[in-house]
């Protein structure tokens, strides 16, 4: 399945009731789930003794969890919650309607775009478990690792950036449409302080 040698292969359910019973999770995070999720399999281990990869220092196995969703645009922050209240690294596979995408998370959820299930590959690249985890992480969210950085590192200055051209990108539109000319002078300001923010962390 996806491409992983048939030894990593599982079919295991995981009731919803039994996750929603372990966490004792309330009534409006439950449906939150509800609303998005009609099934949960985990189709998949990866370990040592399964793909002749050694365990990395902090990576000794990782699941890989298929979540049919009841719609397509479901809500990230539920898998957001899957992914702290279960104890395991996960590689997500999110379904709808013969579409799936992968989806990871480290300090926020990341994930590749639709493609047709049948062509969901999952690549699993490294010397060991915490350089496959590391990469599959890269893969899923369009990494790219800049010198100097680490991967968490490089993780949140690609957050700042996307947060800052939203932001640049907002008071250009206002910017464009505003009558009043002081009102606009202020825009302007700010727009050339964001621009030069977003300058900085480029230069890092």
């Amino acid at each position: 399945m996806f491409g992983l040698p048939k030894a990593t292969e599982m079919s295991k359910q995981l009731p919803k009731k039994a996750i929603y019973a372990k966490f004792q999770m309330n009534t409006a995070a439950k449906e939150k789930i509800d609303t998005d999720i009609s099934r949960l399999t985990i189709v998949g281990e990866i370990a040592p003794n399964k793909v002749n990869i050694p365990a990395g220092d902090e990576v000794k196995n990782f699941f890989v969890l298929l979540i049919s969703l009841k719609r397509k645009e479901f809500d990230e922050k539920t898998i957001a919650t899957l992914s702290k209240l279960i104890p395991q690294n996960i590689l997500f596979v999110l379904e709808y309607d013969g579409e799936s995408k992968l989806a990871i998370y480290r300090t926020k959820i990341m994930q590749t775009d639709w493609k047709p299930t049948e062509e969901q590959r999952i690549e699993l690249q490294g010397l060991n478990l915490d350089k496959v985890w590391e990469n599959l992480i890269v893969a899923v969210g369009g990494v790219e690792i800049e010198q100097g950085n680490t991967l968490d590192e490089q993780i949140e200055v690609n957050e700042k950036r996307q947060k800052l051209e939203k932001e640049i990108a907002k008071f250009e539109k206002q910017a464009r449409t505003e009558k009043q000319p002081k009102k606009k002078f202020e825009m302007v300001q700010r727009l050339r302080e964001y621009q030069k923010k977003l300058e900085e962390l480029k230069d890092e």
